[in-house]
């Protein structure tokens, strides 16, 4: 009996991460994506709708015949706590089961670098979050983002928020007792991509994430693509440039050197120094964030001097998409992150470097597209990794190994 209540629960949950991810569904179309007959399949619908976890949503488009019925989540079903972390500036917001934003994103300074006491912090950030929330038995988990090298099966950041004893998740639901789920800032870009941006429904995409470094991330065959160890698109750390500029990773003349949104905001306070006429006003070396958010817009509106500052980066940022195109043959590249609130500014120089660097059969096939998602993305992949999660947080699989076993 306890065998089977877990089998039913496994079900239950598919049912539940299909239409979040799908936001509404038939039983035709969740038959095909779990894998049972379309009876079982309304029969755990039917359940799920008892339970008010569920509702029918209305009807599809007729193809000739009758109208098929369609399926969504219940307004208030469930909540995730979600985080965007980058070395400066932590943001968190709460997401429903439409991964829509609900409230306002909450935005703290938290330093990563050097920091000892930067997991004590985060942990005090989310236990008020959370001890604020008006439903906190809804919340089905917290999903990270966060820079570095993270391995997200082992629950570990091997570059940030470094634990004495266990893994920084163990620490995190330690404290907070709450499912927690980490995985690399560009990884979930990515993933947010994939399943609500301009990578959904291809195959083969390579996800630009221009922030205080340049990640990517990368999906293969309809998937996301983290390699051996997880540490799959360290982007930044590409050596190109013969610049004796000392990267933040400890080697000389990394892309990140060059192109990043702190190198943008310092080159146009040098220039501004140097009597570049320009729009913008009272950049600042101690307010590098505020600066790289000024010169992005004041690009996106037109100002020429912005326009050539973020040029430069972008065409060597086209300089390493290049390389990655020789590699792995992409059928889109998408610039997202923060970077992409400029706009279709990045796509000009990022193409003629392409088309001075690749061999034109290569790139032949290759788009580029900006992110509809914004600096968001980060925010709703975190929301897209506890959903991935959704049956191995439902289901205590230890337990159901037990029950097998005897």
């Amino acid at each position: 009996m306890a065998l089977i209540t877990h089998k039913k629960n496994l079900f239950y949950a598919q049912l539940t991460r299909h239409l979040f991810f799908h936001n509404q569904l038939s039983s035709t179309e969740l038959s095909e994506l779990t894998g049972k007959s379309i009876p079982v399949t309304t029969q755990g619908l039917n359940e799920l709708i008892k339970k008010g976890k569920v509702f029918e949503s209305g009807f599809a488009e007729s193809t000739g015949g009758r109208k098929p019925l369609l399926y969504s989540l219940t307004e208030g079903s469930l909540l995730i706590v979600s985080v965007a972390m980058d070395q400066l500036i932590t943001k968190i917001a709460l997401i429903n089961e439409k991964n829509e934003i609900v409230g306002e994103i909450e935005k703290h300074n938290l330093k990563l670098a050097d920091n000892p006491s930067s997991i004590a912090e985060l942990i005090k950030i989310l236990k008020n979050f959370v001890s604020r929330i008006n439903k906190p038995d809804k919340v089905v988990g917290i999903g990270i983002g966060m820079p570095g090298f993270v391995d997200s099966l082992k629950g570990v950041n091997y570059s940030f928020l470094q634990t004495e004893n266990g893994t920084l998740v163990e620490a995190l639901e330690n404290e907070l007792h709450l499912p927690v789920f980490i995985e690399n800032d560009s990884s979930l870009i990515a993933l947010a991509e994939l399943r609500w941006g301009a990578a959904y429904g291809r195959k083969n995409v390579m996800v630009i994430n221009i922030g205080w470094g340049v990640g990517l991330g990368i999906i293969s065959k309809g998937e996301l693509f983290k390699g051996h160890d997880g540490f799959a698109g360290e982007f930044s750390h590409i050596s190109l440039f013969d610049n004796q500029k000392l990267c933040s990773c400890g080697k000389y003349g990394c892309l990140e050197t060059e192109t990043s949104l702190v190198v943008i905001a310092q080159k146009a306070i040098k220039k501004m120094t140097e009597g570049e006429l320009t729009v913008l006003k009272n950049l600042s070396e101690n307010r590098i964030e505020e600066g790289a958010r000024k010169i992005l817009k004041a690009a996106k509106e037109g100002d020429k001097f912005s326009i050539e500052v973020i040029s430069e980066s972008a065409y060597h940022i086209g300089r390493g998409i290049s390389i990655l195109i020789h590699l792995l043959n992409p059928e889109l590249v998408i610039i997202s992150g923060i970077g992409s609130l400029a706009g279709k500014v990045w796509i000009a120089p990022v193409q003629i470097a392409i088309n001075e660097h690749c061999i034109p059969k290569m790139a032949e096939h290759t788009e580029i597209k900006i992110s509809k998602l914004g600096e968001e993305a980060a925010l709703i992949g975190a929301a897209a990794l506890v959903m991935e999660h959704f049956e191995e947080i439902n289901i205590n699989l230890k337990k159901i190994e037990k029950v097998l076993i005897n």
